[in-house]
């Protein structure tokens, strides 16, 4: 059995949330994103998976707001991506990039609290040490993925 969270989205664009039993806003959305919980928005007349259409929704009433996250170069290069021939590669680039990232948060998450329960030089060399392995692991990964494939 599965913990997701199934949302519906109905006609007057109302989302329902069926495990709390009530109508929930875009920004209750976001809530469950922050807080890990797994979800699943379904479009009540159609029965399609909407939840990608209602994360893009959350992510441009962001950008539209106070201090965007994409500068509009960025969104610009996202939409030169989506050309057939180097969508996967981006696509590919992106989600080790977000993954990277969030796992080097993870890290020097644990290693400041480290560092606050014990010797700072050797904690700092520690991390030093796994962001030059990560990088090392996603450089080689890319590149990997660059090589032409032989026919």
């Amino acid at each position: 059995m599965t913990d997701e969270r199934i949302i519906k989205k109905y006609p007057n664009r109302r989302l329902y949330d069926t495990n709390q039993s009530c109508y929930i806003t875009l920004n209750d959305v976001r809530d469950l994103v922050l807080a890990s919980v797994p979800f699943k928005v379904i479009d009540r007349q159609s029965g399609d998976d909407i939840t990608r259409s209602i994360l893009l929704q959350i992510i441009m009433e962001q950008e539209s707001g106070g201090q965007p996250l994409f500068s509009a170069n960025i969104l610009e290069q996202f939409i030169r991506n989506y050309s057939d021939t180097t969508r996967k590669g981006f696509t590919e680039y992106m989600a080790q990039s977000v993954n990277l990232f969030t796992n080097q948060q993870e890290a020097m998450r644990e290693q400041m609290h480290k560092v606050l329960a014990g010797t700072p030089l050797d904690s700092w060399l520690k991390v030093g040490e796994q962001n030059i392995q990560t990088w090392q692991k996603m450089q080689e990964s890319i590149l990997g993925n660059l090589k032409p494939k032989s026919r």
